[in-house]
């Protein structure tokens, strides 16, 4: 039946008209966009992996350029390192020089003191960006290093969590631990020290044979001191030997560094009492302190009678007062002018060395590692942005093709329309 009021043919040439005009619409949007989900319409699940991964690929650029900071930090401090231990086998030379007894020593000693003030100057000039990772002499919860920021990573559920790449500082500072004169002794609970000498003289008097005495410093020697917990040793009293008091903590004291455990602390304040007892008590008097469990001293007194003294040991809080030294600061003690001195500092160079030589090896394996995890974030990175592609770039070839169709099927659909159009019109024909 044919019908002036309904057209059939005609609206489902438009129907057709009309589908064939979306599908080339989308099409052009893939050409013009390059895009096959250009938005969330176009396919939803598909569009939210996607921003989900390019949210990631946008934050491993930023590692990528937090890895690309913590190299050239860390670079800065390896080269430093190097030359330290270049100049550290400077000085060693020249102590091995003064070994021998036909040399002028005071001028040996010169050139060694231009050395340790070059090791210094290098320390000091080795940052980046004002970071230093050649001393710590801060008493903050990071002072022992830096954290670069190396990756993110999304688990099953969708939470994401940063990983960092730890770099400690390896101080090779020269500088000398001290202790200010404000700071006020730990006693009672808190105090880390017992035995004798705990905030309390312990009176070390000279008879026949030597007096001993021994202080426990924690629990064990695997204890952690904090950064900046400052041990002093005061000695007072009188010795018919030349022995004089000292109120001086730091002659006789060690500042705890960031990471020293109480075996640290103890091996350290045991090496300045002994050296305050060489050099400021006098060959006659023989004042020891011995290192034994790795956290006891146990001291050892003049054995003359009548040499009575008493030595006190005090426990202190980190505070801004203190000071850490470098662990390096032995090389001040360094004197070649005398025939002890050159025995002294021969045994003690080959330890500077090492340190040294630890430390550039240390921040060589970090670099090497930074550098590694540089290359694979580069990597997953792109590997990430293929992925993003697969999932929501247009087929190029497929989508051209299928636009030429659609070209056609749009002029085929428009013909039929014009010809379902004509239709009513071959009705007048009956009417004449």
């Amino acid at each position: 039946m044919s019908s002036i009021l309904t057209n059939t043919g005609a609206m489902t040439a438009l129907q057709t008209l009309k589908m064939v005009n979306r599908s080339l619409t989308d099409t052009q949007g893939m050409i013009s966009t390059g895009k096959r989900v250009a938005t969330a319409k176009d396919n939803s699940a598909v569009w939210a992996i996607s921003k989900a991964m390019e949210s990631d690929v946008a934050g491993f650029k930023r590692i990528s350029d937090s890895l690309s900071l913590g190299q050239a930090t860390i670079d800065v401090a390896r080269k430093g390192a190097e030359t330290v231990t270049a100049l550290l086998t400077q000085v060693k030379e020249k102590v091995v020089a003064s070994q021998e007894e036909n040399v002028d020593r005071n001028k040996i000693q010169t050139d060694i003191d231009a050395l340790r003030d070059q090791i210094a100057a290098v320390v000091g000039a080795s940052q980046f960006n004002g970071q230093y990772l050649l001393e710590n002499t801060e008493q903050t919860a990071n002072s022992g290093g830096i954290n670069v920021l190396a990756s993110i990573d999304r688990s099953s559920d969708g939470t994401v969590a940063s990983t960092d790449i730890r770099v400690n500082k390896q101080d090779l500072g020269t500088g000398a631990s001290s202790i200010g004169a404000s700071l006020t002794s730990l006693t009672g609970a808190n105090n880390d020290i017992a035995g004798d000498g705990d905030a309390a003289a312990f009176v070390m008097t000279g008879a026949a044979t030597a007096p001993t005495g021994t202080t426990t410093f924690g629990s064990a020697s695997t204890d952690s001191v904090a950064a900046g917990t400052a041990f002093s040793i005061s000695i007072t009293g009188t010795a018919g030997n030349g022995l004089a008091a000292t109120t001086d903590r730091n002659d006789i004291s060690y500042v705890a560094r960031d990471g020293d455990t109480m075996a640290d602390v103890v091996a350290g304040l045991a090496q300045s009492f002994n050296s305050y007892a060489a050099d400021d008590l006098g060959t006659d008097t023989t004042v020891n302190a011995v290192v034994q469990n790795g956290n006891e001293i146990a001291f050892t007194g003049h054995d003359g009678t009548g040499d009575n003294f008493s030595l006190t040991v005090n426990q202190y809080d980190p505070d801004a007062s203190t000071t850490i030294g470098g662990r390096l600061s032995a090389l001040a003690d360094v004197d070649v002018t005398t025939q002890s001195g050159t025995d002294s500092a021969l045994a003690a160079i080959d330890g500077l060395i090492d340190i040294a030589i630890d430390s550039a090896a240390a921040f060589g394996s970090a670099q090497m590692r930074i550098e590694t995890q540089s290359n694979f974030v580069s990597g997953l990175t792109d590997a990430l942005k293929s992925g993003i592609g697969t999932l929501v770039d247009a087929d190029m070839e497929e989508t051209s093709a299928r636009l030429q169709a659609l070209q056609v099927q749009q002029q085929l659909s428009i013909q039929a329309m014009s010809i379902a159009n004509q239709a009513p019109q071959s009705l007048l024909s009956l009417f004449r």
